[in-house]
């Protein structure tokens, strides 16, 4: 089962809200950090337009939130150099969406904004 309408209202308000927050207006043409979701995931990706001006635009991922609807509670992933989506939890992680957006926000060990 999908997100219900109320579900993508609160995910809009807290990871929606990292996003705009993080991406600055005067950079829209160069860089913007955008979310999309599929199923029960909610990734968050940083968009960089071509150094040269040709081409597509770049993405990169930067993190991850998957709802766990059997256990009710969120997880938290982010993108090593290998290029591939690992569970992150270096203190004992929260489960709730809200609290989840806060560690990203605060990236206390550089793993999602670098």
């Amino acid at each position: 089962m999908a997100f219900s309408e109320l579900e993508l209202k609160r995910i809009d308000k807290t990871i929606g809200a990292l996003c705009r927050s993080v991406s600055r207006p005067e950079h829209a043409d160069q860089l913007r950090f955008v979310y999309e979701v599929d199923g029960h995931t909610v990734s968050i990706y940083e968009d960089r337009a071509p150094w040269d001006g040709v081409g597509e635009w770049t993405r990169m991922g930067v993190a991850r939130f998957r709802y766990r609807r059997t256990r009710g509670s969120w997880a938290l992933y982010w993108m090593r150099r290998d290029l591939k989506w690992h569970e992150y939890g270096p203190d004992a992680m929260p489960a709730d969406l809200e609290s989840l957006v806060a560690l990203v926000d605060e990236d206390r060990y550089g793993a999602f904004f670098g």
